[in-house]
Order: C-alpha cells, then structure tokens, then sequence
C-alpha cells in the first residue's frame, strides 16, 4: 500500500481581483510580475508550465522544465505538474513529479484568497528535503504575489 505524506498547503489574501490573479498565474508577462522574468507558459490541458530561475543554466537545470498545465478554470483553479529545483537533481526525473493547485476565491470586490496546495508526496521520507524546500519557497511565492498586488 502506497501512502501519501500530507499535503503542503499554504495560503495568502491579496489585493486583486480573481481575474488578475489567474491572469499573473497564467501568463508570461503575469509570472513576470511575482514569480520569475523567465517562462515558458502555454494555458492549455498538456501545455508547458516551465518557470526558469537559473536562466545561464541548460535546460534541464533552470526550473521547472517538463511541467504542464493538467488543468484550470478561469478565475478559479490552476493544477500543473512541478519538479524537484535544481539544487536537486536526484529527485529530477521524470517519475518523481508532484502536483500543485492554486485556488482563487473572492473574497469581497476588491480582495481574493489564494490557496496553494503542492501534493503527491510519498510517505517513505525519500522526499523529505523537497517538501522542505518547497514548505518555504511556495510561501515566498505568495508573499511575492501578495507584494505585486500593493
């Protein structure tokens, strides 16, 4: 029997609206605005969603390369597939993806809750250090995104 560790969920209120928020999610010139000058996205079911961080890098080694949309709603939901960063290679294959969700929720006119939720851990600890790394990293991501919106 295959059992999950806990998901990884995290969560911010911004200052936009849902629509701007799926847009800064769903976008180049959006990532651009919180997450990262580099990226590859393509809003479709099986479209990329590759994020680069070390740009001077070959692919394979700057981000989230292989990553893909697996589903969205406007204004609401964004799932894609993520990898290990690279500072992990170990855990970059192609078997050892894991997924995350982003929920928008109004909040009132002005104002949304954004929910990350990054699962499909295995229990046997093996990914230990990437849970730990994105327990802090997507947080900075949301305060990021929330600081984009002041």
């Amino acid at each position: 029997m295959h059992i999950q560790k806990a998901n990884l969920i995290k969560y911010e209120i911004i200052n936009a609206t849902p629509a701007h928020i799926f847009w800064q999610w769903t976008t180049t010139e959006g990532l651009k605005s919180f997450f990262s000058d580099d990226n590859l996205i393509d809003l479709r079911i099986g479209g990329e969603f590759e994020i680069y961080f070390l740009t001077e890098n070959p692919y394979g080694t700057k981000g989230s390369e292989g990553c893909k949309i697996l589903s969205y709603t406007p204004d609401r939901q964004l799932t894609f597939s993520w990898n290990a960063p690279p500072i992990l290679p170990d855990m970059r294959t192609a078997d050892h993806y894991t997924w995350v969700v982003v929920d928008i929720e109004p909040v009132d006119d002005k104002s949304s809750k954004v929910g990350l939720t990054h699962s499909g851990w295995p229990s046997d600890g093996s990914w230990q250090p990437m849970y730990d790394y994105f327990d802090k990293a997507w947080g900075m991501v949301l305060a990021s995104l929330k600081e984009s919106n002041q």
